[in-house]
C-alpha cells in the first residue's frame, strides 16, 4: 500500500532526508544527524513538517457541546484564541488519543490529533455528535503544518510576518493562537509545540506549504535554523517529559493510569465519564527515571525494586542535552522522588533514580 505524502515531500527528499513510514505517511526521520537536529532546537531553532498530524474542524451551534461530550475536558469554556491539551477516551475510560483543541470562534474549533489516530478521532466525533447541529470536517490532506521550535523561533517568524500583524504575533502567549499573514500568505499560528522550547506551529493550505517552508528557511539562515526529523522530535519531547501515544498513552490505560489524570474534568458527563468515576485507585503512575553512564533503558524494559517487578519503561534514551540516560515509566503508584529502582538494560540490571518531570526545562 502506498504511503501518504505531505505537500513538502519533495523538499524533504531533495534535502536528502531519510524517510520513514509513520502512521501511513512518508515522513522525514532525519536529514543528517539526530543529535545535530536536537541540538539546533535547544540552542537555535529547527523546522519540522508535521503535516501528517490530523487537522479536524468542528463547526456549528453545538460544536462546544459536542466537544464537552466527546473529550474529558470542557472546550466550550475556553475563550476564543485559546488552546487546550485534552484527551478522548472510550466508554471504558481507555485513551483513544491525546490532542489539542483550538477555539477559533464562538462555534468553530480546530482539533489537532495524532496522525495515527485522526481517522478514529474523526469517526468518534461523528458518532458522538448524533442529534447535534455540528459539522465535522477532516481537513488534513488539504492542509500543512510547519513547526518552528527553538530560542530563535520568535525572531525568525516575526521577521517574515506582515507589518500589520507583527505586534499581535510578538505578544502571542503560550497556548494562544490566531490568524496572521506571512509574506502575504494567510496562516494560522499557534504558540504550541512538542519540544519543551518556545516555538510556533504554522498551519496553512497545503498549496502554499512549499513557499512557507522556503520563506522560513531563508529567514532562519542567519540564526542557524535547520530542518529536523521525527527522531529529534521524539528525543526533544522525552526530555520535556511529554507523553507519546503508543508509549505512555494507549487505549488500555485510563488517563489516571497514564499520569494524565489532571486533564480529566469529572464535573461534567462525557463518553467514558461513568467508567472513570467508577474506577478505584489507578494501578500505575507515570514516573521519570534518570540513570548514569551511557546505556539507555528502552521501551519494554522491566523495572524492579529489590527484585520485585514494579512496572515497565515506556520511553528511554541517552539524553542528548543532559548526557545521561532518561526514561519514562509506568510504575506502581506511591513511589517517591529520589527512590532508586532497577531497570533491565539488555540483560543487565541498571540502577535509575525517580526524578521530577520534566527532565529538561528551557531557560529561554
Amino acid at each position: 500500500m502506498s504511503l501518504n505524502v505531505t505537500a513538502l515531500h519533495d523538499i524533504h527528499t531533495g534535502l536528502g532526508a531519510t524517510m520513514t513510514d509513520f502512521a501511513g505517511w512518508s515522513m522525514p526521520l532525519r536529514y543528517a544527524s539526530d543529535r545535530a537536529e536536537h541540538a539546533a532546537v535547544r540552542e537555535r531553532a529547527g523546522m519540522f513538517d508535521l503535516s501528517h498530524m490530523g487537522q479536524i474542524r468542528v463547526e456549528g451551534p453545538d460544536a462546544g457541546r459536542l466537544l464537552d461530550y466527546a473529550l474529558v475536558s470542557t472546550p466550550s469554556t475556553m475563550p476564543i484564541g485559546r488552546a487546550r491539551y485534552s484527551l478522548m477516551v472510550n466508554v471504558n475510560g481507555g485513551i483513544i488519543d491525546d490532542l489539542i483543541v483550538y477555539r477559533t470562534d464562538d462555534i468553530d474549533f480546530l482539533i489537532i490529533a495524532n496522525g495515527a489516530n485522526r481517522l478514529r478521532v474523526g469517526d468518534e466525533l461523528t458518532a458522538r455528535s448524533e442529534g447535534m447541529k455540528v459539522a465535522i470536517q477532516d481537513k488534513t490532506t488539504a492542509r500543512a503544518l510547519i513547526a518552528v521550535q527553538g530560542p530563535a523561533s520568535l525572531d525568525i517568524v516575526s521577521s517574515v510576518i506582515d507589518d500589520a500583524d507583527r505586534a499581535a504575533f510578538v505578544e502571542l502567549g503560550y497556548y494562544r493562537h490566531g490568524l496572521f499573514t506571512l509574506r502575504g500568505i494567510p496562516v494560522h499560528i499557534a504558540r504550541t509545540g512538542y519540544t519543551g522550547e518556545r516555538g510556533y506551529e504554522i498551519m496553512s493550505d497545503a498549496n502554499v506549504a512549499v513557499d512557507l517552508w522556503r520563506i522560513l528557511s531563508e529567514a532562519g539562515e542567519t540564526s542557524g535554523v535547520i530542518p529536523c526529523g521525527l527522531a529529534a522530535r521524539d528525543s526533544l519531547r522525552l526530555e520535556a517529559g511529554m507523553p507519546l501515544y503508543g508509549h505512555e498513552l494507549t487505549e488500555d490505560l485510563t488517563p489516571a493510569e497514564a499520569g494524565q489524570g489532571r486533564v480529566v474534568k469529572l464535573d461534567h458527563d462525557f463518553v467514558g465519564s461513568a467508567a472513570l468515576r467508577g474506577r478505584g485507585e489507578p494501578a500505575t503512575a507515570l514516573y521519570g527515571l534518570a540513570g548514569e553512564g551511557r546505556r539507555a533503558a528502552r521501551a519494554g524494559a522491566t523495572v524492579s525494586i529489590d527484585g520485585n517487578d514494579v512496572g515497565t519503561i515506556t520511553s528511554g534514551i541517552l539524553s542528548p542535552t543532559l548526557g545521561y540516560p532518561i526514561a519514562l515509566a509506568l510504575l506502581t503508584p506511591g513511589l517517591e522522588i529520589g527512590q532508586v529502582v532497577t531497570a533491565n538494560v539488555r540483560g543487565k540490571e541498571q540502577p535509575m533514580t525517580i526524578v521530577q518531570l520534566p527532565f529538561y526545562s528551557s531557560t529561554h
